[in-house]
Protein backbone atom coordinates (compact mmCIF):
# COMPACT_ATOMS: atom_id res chain seq x y z
CA UNK A 1 0.00 0.00 0.00
CA UNK A 2 1.73 3.64 -1.01
CA UNK A 3 1.46 6.23 1.43
CA UNK A 4 1.76 9.11 -0.47
CA UNK A 5 -0.29 11.98 0.84
CA UNK A 6 0.52 15.24 -1.25
CA UNK A 7 1.83 18.00 1.21
CA UNK A 8 -1.01 20.44 0.70
CA UNK A 9 0.34 24.17 -0.61
CA UNK A 10 0.28 26.61 2.28
CA UNK A 11 -1.57 29.34 0.17
CA UNK A 12 -3.17 31.03 2.82
CA UNK A 13 -1.46 34.02 4.52
CA UNK A 14 0.62 33.11 7.64
CA UNK A 15 -0.78 34.84 10.97
CA UNK A 16 1.43 37.36 12.37
CA UNK A 17 4.86 36.89 13.84
CA UNK A 18 7.82 38.67 15.91
CA UNK A 19 9.50 39.69 12.93
CA UNK A 20 12.93 37.25 12.84
CA UNK A 21 11.39 34.69 14.45
CA UNK A 22 11.06 31.27 12.47
CA UNK A 23 7.69 28.88 12.51
CA UNK A 24 7.44 25.48 11.55
CA UNK A 25 5.63 26.69 8.53
CA UNK A 26 9.51 28.27 7.54
CA UNK A 27 10.98 25.15 8.73
CA UNK A 28 8.88 22.89 6.43
CA UNK A 29 9.58 25.23 3.47
CA UNK A 30 13.13 24.53 3.84
CA UNK A 31 13.03 21.13 4.33
CA UNK A 32 10.37 19.74 2.38
CA UNK A 33 12.33 19.17 -1.08
CA UNK A 34 15.55 18.13 0.23
CA UNK A 35 13.11 15.28 1.67
CA UNK A 36 11.33 14.26 -1.06
CA UNK A 37 14.52 13.80 -2.84
CA UNK A 38 15.94 11.68 0.23
CA UNK A 39 12.51 9.85 0.25
CA UNK A 40 12.75 9.39 -4.10
CA UNK A 41 16.81 7.78 -2.77
CA UNK A 42 15.33 5.70 -0.76
CA UNK A 43 17.20 7.06 2.35
CA UNK A 44 14.40 7.41 4.73
CA UNK A 45 17.10 6.89 7.67
CA UNK A 46 17.80 10.65 7.29
CA UNK A 47 14.00 12.35 6.61
CA UNK A 48 12.82 9.98 9.54
CA UNK A 49 15.77 11.64 11.53
CA UNK A 50 15.49 15.39 10.37
CA UNK A 51 11.37 15.20 10.61
CA UNK A 52 10.72 13.44 13.99
CA UNK A 53 13.82 15.90 15.65
CA UNK A 54 11.66 18.70 14.18
CA UNK A 55 8.81 17.61 15.67
CA UNK A 56 10.52 16.61 19.28
CA UNK A 57 11.64 20.11 19.27
CA UNK A 58 8.68 21.96 17.61
CA UNK A 59 5.12 19.90 17.90
CA UNK A 60 4.55 21.28 21.34
CA UNK A 61 5.25 24.88 20.43
CA UNK A 62 2.38 25.13 17.67
CA UNK A 63 -0.74 26.94 19.05
CA UNK A 64 -4.32 25.79 17.57
CA UNK A 65 -5.20 29.01 17.10
CA UNK A 66 -3.03 29.39 13.92
CA UNK A 67 -4.00 27.61 11.00
CA UNK A 68 -0.80 27.66 8.96
CA UNK A 69 0.92 26.34 11.83
CA UNK A 70 -1.17 23.46 12.43
CA UNK A 71 -1.06 22.47 8.86
CA UNK A 72 2.77 22.42 8.47
CA UNK A 73 2.56 20.24 11.75
CA UNK A 74 0.06 18.25 10.32
CA UNK A 75 2.71 17.96 6.84
CA UNK A 76 5.62 17.21 8.93
CA UNK A 77 4.05 14.20 10.85
CA UNK A 78 2.83 13.45 7.32
CA UNK A 79 7.09 13.14 6.03
CA UNK A 80 7.76 11.32 9.39
CA UNK A 81 4.96 8.06 8.39
CA UNK A 82 6.42 8.65 5.22
CA UNK A 83 9.99 8.05 6.33
CA UNK A 84 8.72 5.12 8.75
CA UNK A 85 6.85 3.42 6.17
CA UNK A 86 9.88 3.29 3.69
CA UNK A 87 11.59 1.76 6.42
CA UNK A 88 9.53 -1.11 6.83
CA UNK A 89 8.71 0.67 10.46
CA UNK A 90 4.74 0.33 9.76
CA UNK A 91 3.77 0.78 13.50
CA UNK A 92 5.43 3.92 13.68
CA UNK A 93 4.07 5.32 10.45
CA UNK A 94 0.59 4.95 12.18
CA UNK A 95 1.91 6.28 15.26
CA UNK A 96 2.65 9.09 13.21
CA UNK A 97 -0.13 8.84 10.95
CA UNK A 98 -2.16 9.09 14.62
CA UNK A 99 -0.97 12.13 15.40
CA UNK A 100 -1.49 13.66 11.85
CA UNK A 101 -5.07 12.58 11.82
CA UNK A 102 -5.44 14.51 15.13
CA UNK A 103 -3.86 17.44 14.32
CA UNK A 104 -5.69 17.93 11.35
CA UNK A 105 -9.32 17.45 13.13
CA UNK A 106 -8.21 19.63 15.88
CA UNK A 107 -7.44 22.34 13.16
CA UNK A 108 -10.87 22.20 11.43
CA UNK A 109 -12.34 22.21 14.57
CA UNK A 110 -10.51 25.60 15.74
CA UNK A 111 -10.39 27.31 12.77
CA UNK A 112 -14.10 26.60 11.86
CA UNK A 113 -14.60 27.95 15.38
CA UNK A 114 -13.01 31.02 14.57
CA UNK A 115 -13.94 31.57 11.23
CA UNK A 116 -17.61 31.07 12.04
CA UNK A 117 -17.34 34.44 14.07
CA UNK A 118 -15.95 36.06 11.36
CA UNK A 119 -18.23 34.91 8.61
CA UNK A 120 -21.12 36.51 10.75
CA UNK A 121 -19.04 39.70 11.21
CA UNK A 122 -19.13 39.43 7.16
CA UNK A 123 -22.54 38.90 6.34
CA UNK A 124 -24.06 41.42 8.81
CA UNK A 125 -21.60 44.23 7.58
CA UNK A 126 -23.20 43.27 4.27
CA UNK A 127 -26.74 43.27 4.75
CA UNK A 128 -26.33 46.45 6.54
CA UNK A 129 -24.03 47.93 3.41
CA UNK A 130 -26.33 46.44 0.72
CA UNK A 131 -29.10 48.37 2.51
CA UNK A 132 -27.24 51.29 2.44
CA UNK A 133 -26.05 51.76 -0.92
CA UNK A 134 -29.48 50.96 -2.29
CA UNK A 135 -30.49 54.18 -0.22
CA UNK A 136 -28.24 56.31 -1.05
CA UNK A 137 -28.53 54.86 -5.11
CA UNK A 138 -32.03 55.82 -5.22
CA UNK A 139 -30.80 59.42 -3.43
CA UNK A 140 -28.27 59.88 -5.97
CA UNK A 141 -31.15 59.12 -9.02
CA UNK A 142 -33.66 61.72 -7.48
CA UNK A 143 -30.44 64.51 -7.14
CA UNK A 144 -29.48 64.33 -10.97
CA UNK A 145 -33.34 63.90 -11.68
CA UNK A 146 -33.49 67.57 -10.92
CA UNK A 147 -32.97 70.11 -13.41
CA UNK A 148 -30.65 72.79 -13.18
CA UNK A 149 -28.12 71.32 -10.51
CA UNK A 150 -26.84 74.31 -8.05
CA UNK A 151 -23.09 73.89 -6.78
CA UNK A 152 -24.21 72.59 -3.59
CA UNK A 153 -26.59 69.97 -5.50
CA UNK A 154 -22.77 68.58 -7.24
CA UNK A 155 -21.06 68.99 -4.58
CA UNK A 156 -23.57 66.59 -2.47
CA UNK A 157 -23.75 64.28 -5.80
CA UNK A 158 -19.98 63.78 -5.69
CA UNK A 159 -19.82 62.50 -1.99
CA UNK A 160 -22.99 60.28 -2.44
CA UNK A 161 -20.17 58.55 -5.61
CA UNK A 162 -17.37 59.02 -3.05
CA UNK A 163 -19.84 57.02 -0.69
CA UNK A 164 -20.96 54.43 -3.08
CA UNK A 165 -17.50 53.69 -4.48
CA UNK A 166 -16.53 52.77 -1.11
CA UNK A 167 -19.20 50.81 0.30
CA UNK A 168 -18.93 48.85 -3.18
CA UNK A 169 -15.57 48.45 -2.59
CA UNK A 170 -15.81 46.94 0.59
CA UNK A 171 -19.07 44.67 0.08
CA UNK A 172 -16.43 43.06 -2.74
CA UNK A 173 -13.97 42.89 -0.26
CA UNK A 174 -16.15 41.20 2.29
CA UNK A 175 -17.16 38.61 -0.46
CA UNK A 176 -13.85 37.78 -1.51
CA UNK A 177 -13.26 36.89 2.48
CA UNK A 178 -16.31 34.90 2.06
CA UNK A 179 -15.08 32.60 -0.46
CA UNK A 180 -11.62 32.60 1.02
CA UNK A 181 -12.63 31.45 4.43
CA UNK A 182 -15.04 28.55 2.36
CA UNK A 183 -11.90 27.84 0.61
CA UNK A 184 -9.79 27.18 3.39
CA UNK A 185 -12.29 25.48 5.46
CA UNK A 186 -13.01 22.97 2.71
CA UNK A 187 -8.67 22.18 2.21
CA UNK A 188 -9.30 21.72 6.08
CA UNK A 189 -11.58 19.57 5.58
CA UNK A 190 -10.52 17.58 3.04
CA UNK A 191 -6.95 16.99 5.16
CA UNK A 192 -9.38 15.66 8.24
CA UNK A 193 -11.23 13.60 5.54
CA UNK A 194 -7.83 12.09 3.58
CA UNK A 195 -5.87 11.28 7.17
CA UNK A 196 -8.77 9.71 8.59
CA UNK A 197 -9.21 7.67 5.83
CA UNK A 198 -5.60 6.66 5.75
CA UNK A 199 -5.42 6.22 9.23
CA UNK A 200 -8.10 3.51 8.94
CA UNK A 201 -6.88 1.93 5.81
CA UNK A 202 -3.02 1.53 7.24
CA UNK A 203 -4.80 0.18 10.21
CA UNK A 204 -6.60 -2.55 8.43
CA UNK A 205 -3.83 -3.68 6.52
CA UNK A 206 -1.83 -4.01 9.45
CA UNK A 207 -4.60 -6.26 10.98
CA UNK A 208 -4.26 -8.52 7.32
CA UNK A 209 -0.73 -8.54 7.40
CA UNK A 210 -0.86 -10.27 11.40
CA UNK A 211 -3.75 -12.57 9.93
CA UNK A 212 -1.59 -13.53 6.71
CA UNK A 213 1.50 -14.20 9.39
CA UNK A 214 -0.35 -16.53 11.37
CA UNK A 215 -2.09 -18.46 8.97
CA UNK A 216 1.43 -18.86 7.40
CA UNK A 217 2.74 -20.48 10.61
CA UNK A 218 5.21 -17.72 11.28
CA UNK A 219 7.67 -14.93 9.81
CA UNK A 220 10.82 -16.27 7.52
CA UNK A 221 7.77 -18.83 5.66
CA UNK A 222 5.61 -15.41 5.64
CA UNK A 223 8.25 -13.47 4.37
CA UNK A 224 9.66 -16.34 1.58
CA UNK A 225 6.07 -16.56 -0.04
CA UNK A 226 5.63 -12.54 0.13
CA UNK A 227 8.77 -11.83 -1.57
CA UNK A 228 8.33 -13.52 -4.46
CA UNK A 229 5.35 -11.89 -4.81
CA UNK A 230 7.14 -8.53 -4.57
CA UNK A 231 9.40 -9.24 -6.92
CA UNK A 232 7.53 -10.64 -9.25
CA UNK A 233 4.84 -7.26 -9.50
CA UNK A 234 7.71 -4.63 -10.74
CA UNK A 235 5.17 -2.56 -12.11
CA UNK A 236 4.73 -1.45 -9.10
CA UNK A 237 6.78 2.03 -8.52
CA UNK A 238 10.09 2.30 -6.95
CA UNK A 239 8.99 3.46 -3.47
CA UNK A 240 6.01 0.88 -3.02
CA UNK A 241 8.60 -2.56 -3.74
CA UNK A 242 11.74 -0.76 -1.20
CA UNK A 243 9.35 0.08 1.16
CA UNK A 244 7.38 -3.68 1.03
CA UNK A 245 10.77 -5.35 0.75
CA UNK A 246 12.26 -3.45 3.79
CA UNK A 247 9.16 -4.58 5.82
CA UNK A 248 9.85 -8.42 4.94
CA UNK A 249 13.42 -7.48 5.90
CA UNK A 250 12.25 -7.02 9.59
CA UNK A 251 10.26 -9.20 9.59
CA UNK A 252 12.83 -12.02 9.18
CA UNK A 253 16.23 -10.05 9.58
CA UNK A 254 18.11 -13.65 8.36
CA UNK A 255 16.30 -13.77 4.77
CA UNK A 256 19.65 -13.22 2.44
CA UNK A 257 17.25 -13.16 -0.59
CA UNK A 258 15.36 -9.98 0.44
CA UNK A 259 18.39 -8.28 1.52
CA UNK A 260 19.45 -9.03 -2.04
CA UNK A 261 16.59 -7.62 -3.25
CA UNK A 262 16.16 -4.65 -0.98
CA UNK A 263 20.13 -3.81 -1.99
CA UNK A 264 19.39 -4.57 -5.47
CA UNK A 265 16.51 -1.83 -5.46
CA UNK A 266 19.27 0.68 -3.26
CA UNK A 267 21.54 0.00 -6.39
CA UNK A 268 24.01 -1.57 -3.91
CA UNK A 269 25.75 -5.18 -5.64
CA UNK A 270 26.34 -8.11 -2.87
CA UNK A 271 29.22 -9.43 -5.25
CA UNK A 272 32.10 -8.99 -3.01
CA UNK A 273 35.47 -7.24 -4.52
CA UNK A 274 37.78 -9.46 -6.38
CA UNK A 275 40.96 -9.48 -3.76
CA UNK A 276 44.01 -7.71 -5.60
CA UNK A 277 46.59 -9.79 -6.88
CA UNK A 278 49.88 -9.51 -4.81
CA UNK A 279 52.61 -7.73 -6.96
CA UNK A 280 55.59 -10.27 -7.30
CA UNK A 281 58.29 -8.90 -6.75
CA UNK A 282 60.90 -8.45 -9.63
CA UNK A 283 63.56 -11.09 -10.00
CA UNK A 284 66.90 -9.77 -9.22
CA UNK A 285 69.62 -10.81 -12.37
CA UNK A 286 72.33 -12.42 -11.23
CA UNK A 287 75.89 -10.46 -11.85
CA UNK A 288 77.91 -10.84 -14.95
CA UNK A 289 81.01 -12.94 -14.05
CA UNK A 290 83.88 -11.14 -15.29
Amino acid sequence: MNMRICLAALLVPALVVPAGAQTLADRLKEGYKAWDVALERGDSASVRRSTEGLLQREALGVGTSDYNEMRALVAVQDYAARACVQEGAWEDAIAHLQKAAASAAENLAATEGTFSRIRKDHEVKLIEWRETITKQEQRLKDLEAQSGLTEEHMKLRAQIRGFLDEHRSAIAHSEWSLKEIDGLLAQLRKEKETYSASLAGWQDFLAREKQEVAQAGDSPKFVAEKLEQVKADDARPRYDRLAYGRRLLRLDPGNADCKRFVNGLMGISDEPEAPAKPVKPAKKKAPKKG
